[in-house]
């Protein structure tokens, strides 16, 4: 092909985009289009390409770059999502609404916000990410967010559903814990006063309780009023696993305030579920009165002690001994049992000098009340009080009684000795930390799930869920991601070298070098979670124009460092991202 300029007498010259062919002795030329109405620098640009040469003037820039946005943690995330199915949870949204959808999750993971927040990040104007114009959703409005959360309302049995289907098909185990947050305001119908494990007092609030496997991977959550009692909500959450989304032949793990007996009785076994709890302390020192002192030549070499109880019929115990926590206890209660004797001699001299002493038995038993009660010794000392003397003495027998059970809890469960050997049964009751770890993320590290704004209970009901979602990607990113994050790769070598299942689990030779060097194997730095995000955001999204055609908008992705393009590796996603 070639241009060809053809003068037309009085009128201006003809420009030409022809080719030319040989047939038999003839060389044949076509016209292939008309290029008279075209600038004359932009068919002089055309000239050049065809000639294989550049079509950019020396003096001026290959592209002129309009605006950078960050882009390479949204890429992440949505391919993340992406992976996890998110796609499929929200197949049965209206077109308009899903990637509205998908906008709230993702941004809820890079920078959970409120609402109108939110909307402002995704509006183009002011984006302050690629998330928007790779989605498509940069000029919805508020109205479509609140939308898209009434459908997430509507829609979250059906998401639970199918993660419940997914994780706990062939699954012994499943985690339950509840936590508390607060409300602004007092308008929502779940609002209510209640114990606040913020130490929120007097406060309005809202509970909700988490299901996750039994390796943290959240999978369902249900919010509560917030004056509801914890051991009030198991029945829900069973019935929610076995009646709506058919799963049976699980054992619950939950903490002793969570299973109680009332609740065995009248919910799991009734429903065919097992249980794994603990038992509190006023129940351990029956049992200790039961079966005689639990010395430590009772244990095994693994600090475990297998028996049963007349209070639990059917049921396997198994008490576990903490040597370094028991004597860390005996250390604290001595310590505290010298401060406390230290300030009442204080007193003790006060009531016994010459010179205006202290005296009468309520102003005396006033000094001594705050002292005990400070140390919160008041089991273990005995006093006497008079108008014009004050002793007191240890209680021997309660202190020595207290020290038999340092270190010691029990762990009860309903699962045989074949499905579930003891150590395993102890394990499991410690990988409730790992709801702990979620309810962390949601509430303060990662995902903000506070304060709460809305004060309509669907809504509410939608943002919590919303927020776990959230963290389920989250944690599935942080299983792949673990390579070039502080988190222990390799648990079960480190599970491997503990003594016992009772004590602290060691952290893996791989996650010490992390630690102390702040370098992968490969050199590349170790970041924790929301700092490679910060890190993979400054891979960035550069809307660009050519010289030749400012109305032709172009998307430069910068080129990755070696660590993004290993955490973009790790996650299999590509780092483009922008459809």
């Amino acid at each position: 092909m070639y241009i060809e300029t053809i003068p037309n007498r009085n009128s201006p010259r003809a420009v030409l985009l022809r080719e030319s062919r040989r047939e038999g002795q003839k060389i044949v030329k076509h016209t292939l289009a008309n290029l008279s109405h075209w600038d004359a620098q932009l068919v002089e640009h055309l000239r050049v390409l065809l000639k294989g040469g550049v079509a950019v003037p020396r003096d001026q820039s290959v592209f002129t770059v309009e605006r950078t946005l960050p882009h390479g943690h949204i890429a992440a995330v949505l391919g993340a999502a992406r992976g996890c199915g998110a796609v499929q949870w929200f197949a049965n949204a209206p077109s308009p609404v899903k990637p509205v959808l998908m906008a709230l999750l993702v941004a809820r993971v890079i920078d959970p916000a409120s609402k109108l927040a939110t909307h402002r990040m995704l509006q183009d104007e002011t984006a302050t990410s690629s998330l928007g114009r790779v989605l498509d959703v940069g000029q919805c409005g508020v109205k479509e967010l609140y939308r898209a959360l009434d459908w997430l309302h509507d829609a979250q049995p059906s998401i639970e559903r199918r993660l419940a289907r997914q994780h706990l098909a062939g699954a012994t185990l499943v985690l339950y814990d509840l936590t508390s947050t607060w409300l602004t305001g007092s308008c929502c119908e779940l609002a209510a006063e209640g114990y606040s494990r913020d130490g929120k007092r007097g406060d309005p609030q809202i509970v909700f309780g988490l299901i996750c496997t039994a390796q943290g991977c959240p999978l369902a959550v249900e919010v509560f009023p917030g004056n509801t009692a914890d051991p009030a909500t198991v029945a829900a959450q069973v019935a929610k696993l076995k009646e709506r989304y058919g799963i049976e032949n699980l054992a619950w793990v939950g903490d002793r305030g969570m299973i109680t007996s009332a609740r065995i009785e009248q919910v799991l076994k009734p429903a065919g579920m097992d249980w794994i709890s603990s038992l509190r302390a006023p129940q351990i020192a029956e049992l200790a009165a039961e079966h005689g002192p639990f010395q430590p030549s009772l244990f095994d070499e693994r600090n475990l002690l297998e028996l049963t109880g007349k209070d639990f019929p059917g049921e396997r115990l198994v008490v576990c001994r903490n040597p370094l926590l028991a004597a860390e206890r005996t250390r604290k209660r001595n310590e505290l049992l010298e401060a406390t004797e230290g300030e009442l001699r204080s007193i003790q001299t006060a009531v016994r000098r010459a010179r205006r002493p202290l005296r009468g038995e309520q102003a005396i038993a006033l000094r001594v009340g705050r002292v005990i009660n400070h140390y919160r010794m008041a089991k273990h000392i005995a006093l006497e009080i008079a108008d014009d003397s004050f002793s007191w003495r240890r209680r021997d027998e309660a202190i020595a009684a207290e020290k038999a059970l340092d270190g010691l809890y029990v762990i009860r469960t309903s699962l045989s000795q074949n499905r579930l050997p003891a150590p395993d049964a102890v394990a499991a009751y410690k990988s409730l930390a790992l709801v702990e770890r979620a309810f962390r993320s949601i509430k303060t590290v990662d995902l903000n799930v506070r304060p709460v704004f809305h004060y309509n209970s669907e809504r509410v009901r939608a943002h919590v869920f919303l927020c776990m979602l959230a963290y389920y990607i989250e944690w599935n990113m942080r299983q792949r991601l673990k390579p070039i994050l502080f988190d222990d790769e390799d648990l079960e070598w480190a599970n491997d070298q503990r003594a016992s299942p009772v004590l602290k689990a060691r952290r893996s030779e791989g996650a010490k070098a992390k630690d102390k060097t702040r370098r992968t194997d490969e050199g590349l730095p170790v970041h924790s979670f929301r700092t490679l995000l910060k890190d993979l955001a400054t891979l960035s999204y550069n809307i660009t124009h050519t010289p030749v055609n400012p109305d032709a908008k172009l998307v430069v992705i910068t080129e990755p460092t070696p660590l993004q393009k290993e955490a973009f590796r790790l996650l299999g996603i590509n780092y483009a991202c922008t459809q």
